[in-house]
C-alpha cells in the first residue's frame, strides 16, 4: 500500500514557476514509477510527466516538455514548473504504478487527492 499527499498549489501569474511534491508513504515506494497528471474543469485528466522508480528516465507529455520537470528522492516525488501558462491551470495529481508504462496510461494503482495549480493571465 502506497499512500500520496501532494502540496505545493497555488495562485502564480503566467510566465511564474510553481514547485508541487507528492509525499509518499507506505512500502515498496522505491520500487514504483512515479507520475503527475492533471485535470482542468471540464476537461478529462491528462498525463504531465512521469519517472522510473530509479529516477534515470523520465518522460513528458508534449504541452509541457521543456517547461515542467520531475523529479524524485526517497519519500518525494516533485514536479518544478517554469513558465507557467493560462492552459496549465488544474488539479494536479500524483500518481504511483509498477512501471512507467502504467503510469503514463492513467492505470497506476495509486493516486493523491490533488493540489490546485491557477495560472493568471
Amino acid at each position: 500500500q502506497v499512500q500520496l499527499v501532494e502540496s505545493g498549489g497555488g495562485l502564480v501569474q503566467a510566465g511564474g514557476s510553481l514547485g508541487l511534491s507528492c509525499a509518499a508513504s507506505g512500502r515498496a515506494f522505491s520500487m514504483h514509477a512515479m507520475g503527475w497528471f492533471r485535470q482542468a474543469p471540464g476537461k478529462e485528466r491528462e498525463f504531465v510527466a512521469a519517472i522510473n522508480w530509479s529516477g534515470v528516465d523520465t518522460t513528458y507529455a508534449d504541452s509541457v516538455k521543456g517547461r515542467f520537470t520531475i523529479s524524485r528522492d526517497n519519500a518525494k516525488v516533485y514536479l518544478q514548473m517554469n513558465s507557467l501558462k493560462p492552459e496549465d491551470t488544474a488539479v494536479y495529481y500524483c500518481a504511483a504504478g509498477a512501471g512507467v508504462r502504467t503510469v503514463v496510461e492513467g492505470t497506476g494503482d495509486y493516486w493523491g487527492q490533488g493540489t490546485q495549480v491557477t495560472v493568471s493571465s
